[in-house]
């Protein structure tokens, strides 16, 4: 996790007035203002040491030609208005402006051409500013205030080309000088900021400073909405920001309900470990959801208390029923709801008074079909009376290390120690039928539906505490707090890998969220970004996920880069050395000792190198020989394995062989990571199901998913910090 003081030290050693920012700031507030004037940004990035050339604010022609002979010719002559932020589409921008007789040329035509554009336009006057030398690079540094994850700070390259290629990077405000510098290094054309074509490279240094004061001052005035620096020219010998827009907000800010990490922890126990589940409208007849609940946990093998609440029941399904929550005398952990959305407030009040810490809210009919006015009162109930939510609009969840089926899909009994979540109920069914197909254990699968309050940061802390889960994925549509979601990940995923799809990643799929859970999908980069800095790994698709979740807990961590591709055919090594580059991974460059050690166990018609093709003629004995090389020697990290089905070398032996050779290998202690993809008939699918059994992540017909996950694994051991440089 960012150790935030230490980034606050690192952001004040320059000195800064915020007093000068106050004031600059009141006057825009009491003037109904939300835009700064160039003068007034000009004020407010001199008091945090942001570069910006020499300026002075012209009210005559006089004035202007006067500013610009003491700053030195060239200038530029801009519009101050608050009522034009767009200067350039106004024809209020004149560059290059290089004589007296020019400037008092340029400030009437900025005047006239300000008074065409919007002629009630509240003129100050006219901006004339020192022209920055030609040659520089030009970036972008820039400042946004998310619905999500709050305030965050922005770099890429600058002019038009950042509407162009839009190669921007994001992370959460405030950054430290190395947070900086990785942001800086992190954009696609990166390359250009070291020079190109005999160009000087540009001072990364200088760049990062102006990273971290521009988020300083955001975190120390969060009614700044948006700052925008572009361009921001960047040399050898340092860099200055031609023009400032300084956008703010001073509306109120809601803050989200966040209870203390001791809290979240608390109760969550008790929802994942109860000693009694009440269903709140309970029922005995088939079809019904509350039949669901009840038959799900007592087949499921729930071992607890279950408590059904039915008005007019006397049992339900053979357990003695109770008219209100209320009446029964014990002590209950979490409710079930299992009643129309109109009587759920009605219940939830009578659940706070049973002083029941956890509601699991199935019922739909709240914030995804536009009634957040009622969402929002179950959620004042709830709250009033400290209880946690789960939903609404969620098929339930599931914890196998109580038996715990608390929902109305089916029981399930696969235990593992993979933790997933949905905020989608389709989703989450999918999730179910995989782990079970595939035979994945997990330890939990919970629906989260419209988030109302326990969201995907609540989970992460229960998971990280929790003996019994090792990995979490999660699907997600939005993050609702994305930025306690980032502080949680980002120490979480240092233990336990944490895996996310995020969905709503397109202009469609962002249409369709919306629509679907009234989810406001936040802009796809951005969370491409922060859960990148967070050690999470994002995954590309559902079925992705679900691999991931299964493969990557298998997988053991790597402990260097070296990746090493044995092959039965040369097309597959092709196909696996591409998803190699795709997928981050290093194939290791092939010693000459090494190279000749595998030539004594291929034909001479193979390849050595990397990929070393042994050919498809080969006996088992030959695939044993060349892995056992590649797991023994040190300078191999992991193994990818390409197999061709053959019948010199059926599908099953050729599993069997691997298995031995493995399981040899890990009685002396070696335990590497190794994808194998298998191609052939029908028969590879039961040597793929084999090998998986034995910690070897197999797939028939593809050379691409087993490389996927192996990138996956890689992804959260160099997050994590696990692999030594």
């Amino acid at each position: 996790m960012v150790n935030q003081a230490a980034v606050r030290i690192d952001q004040r050693d320059a000195a800064v007035d915020k007093a000068i920012v106050r004031k600059v700031l009141d006057g825009v507030k009491a003037d109904g203002r939300t835009g700064l004037t160039a003068p007034e940004a000009k004020i407010v990035c001199d008091a945090y040491d942001i570069p910006l050339p020499k300026e002075g604010l012209a009210k005559s022609a006089d004035e202007a030609v006067k500013l610009a002979a003491s700053m030195g010719y060239p200038v530029v002559m801009k519009i101050v208005s608050a009522d034009i932020l767009h200067k350039t589409d106004a024809g209020g921008v004149i560059v290059g402006v290089r004589s007296d007789a020019e400037a008092r040329v340029a400030h009437d035509t900025i005047l006239a051409n300000a008074r065409t554009y919007k002629a009630d336009a509240k003129v100050e006057g006219v901006q004339v500013q020192q022209m920055l030398p030609s040659g520089a690079t030009e970036t972008l540094v820039g400042a946004i205030t998310d619905p999500s994850f709050g305030k965050l700070v922005a770099f890429g390259l600058g002019g038009i080309l950042v509407e162009v290629l839009k190669d921007l990077t994001f992370r959460l405000a405030p950054v430290s000088t190395a947070q900086a510098l990785d942001m800086i290094g992190s954009i696609k054309a990166k390359e250009v900021l070291d020079g190109v074509r005999g160009a000087d490279p540009v001072s990364r240094e200088a760049l990062a400073a102006i990273l971290v004061q521009v988020s300083a001052l955001l975190d120390d005035f969060p009614e700044i909405e948006e700052l925008d620096l572009n361009p921001v020219f960047a040399t050898k010998s340092g860099a200055t920001a031609v023009d400032a827009r300084i956008v703010c907000n001073f509306e109120p800010r809601v803050q989200r309900f966040r209870p203390d990490q001791a809290a979240i922890v608390a109760s969550m126990n008790r929802i994942f470990h109860p000693v009694a589940v009440a269903v709140i409208g309970a029922s005995n007849e088939a079809g019904k959801i509350g039949n669901s609940v009840m038959k799900n946990l007592i087949n499921g093998g729930y071992k607890g208390t279950i408590v059904p609440v039915h008005p007019k029941a006397d049992t339900i399904e053979g357990v003695k029923a109770y008219k209100s929550v209320l009446d029964y005398p014990g002590v209950v952990d979490v409710a079930v709801f299992a009643v129309p959305a109109h009587l759920c407030v009605a219940a939830m009040e009578e659940v706070g008074r049973k002083q029941i810490p956890g509601a699991v809210m199935i019922p739909s009919g709240f914030a995804e079909t536009n009634n957040q006015a009622l969402q929002d009162e179950l959620l004042a109930t709830a709250h009033k009376n400290n209880v946690r939510i789960m939903g609404p609009n969620i098929y339930g969840f599931y914890y196998t290390p109580e038996n715990l089926c608390a929902t109305f899909c089916t029981a399930f009994d696969v235990k593992g120690k993979a933790a997933l979540s949905s905020q989608s109920g389709g989703v989450g069914m999918s999730i179910i039928g995989f782990a079970r197909s595939t035979k994945m254990g997990v330890s939990s699968i919970v629906g989260l539906g419209n988030k109302s309050d326990i969201d995907e940061d609540d989970l992460l802390t229960f998971f990280e505490q929790d003996p019994n889960t090792q990995l979490i994925a999660m699907h997600c549509e939005d993050l609702k707090d994305g930025r306690a979601f980032s502080e949680v990940a980002s120490r979480v995923s240092k233990k336990k890998p944490v895996i996310m799809l995020k969905a709503g990643r397109t202009a469609y799929g962002a249409k369709a969220a919306a629509s679907h859970t009234g989810a406001l999908a936040g802009n796809d980069k951005i969370y491409d970004d922060i859960l990148k800095a967070s050690g999470v790994i994002r995954a590309p698709s559902l079925r992705g996920m679900l691999e991931y979740a299964r493969g990557v807990q298998v997988l053991p961590a790597p402990k260097g880069e070296n990746v090493l591709i044995i092959t039965g055919a040369g097309g597959s090594g092709v196909l696996l050395s591409d998803a190699c580059f795709d997928n981050g991974l290093t194939l290791m460059k092939m010693p000459d000792d090494l190279d000749a050690a595998f030539r004594k166990f291929i034909p001479p018609f193979g390849a050595a190198g990397n990929p070393v093709d042994i050919t498809g003629g080969e006996p088992p004995l030959t695939y044993q020989n060349t892995v056992r090389l590649g797991l023994t020697d040190d300078r191999i990290h992991a193994l990818i394995l390409g197999y061709w089905h053959t019948i010199v070398t059926p599908p099953l032996v050729f599993a069997d062989k691997m298995i031995e050779v493995v399981n040899e290998a890990r009685a002396k202690g070696i335990d590497k990571p190794i994808v194998a993809s298998l191609v052939g008939d029908t028969e590879v699918e039961l040597a793929c199901e084999k090998l998986y059994d034995h910690g070897i992540v197999a797939y028939p017909y593809t050379t691409e998913t087993p490389v996927e996950v192996l990138g996956a694994k890689y992804k959260w051991a160099r997050a994590a910090g696990l692999i030594k440089a």
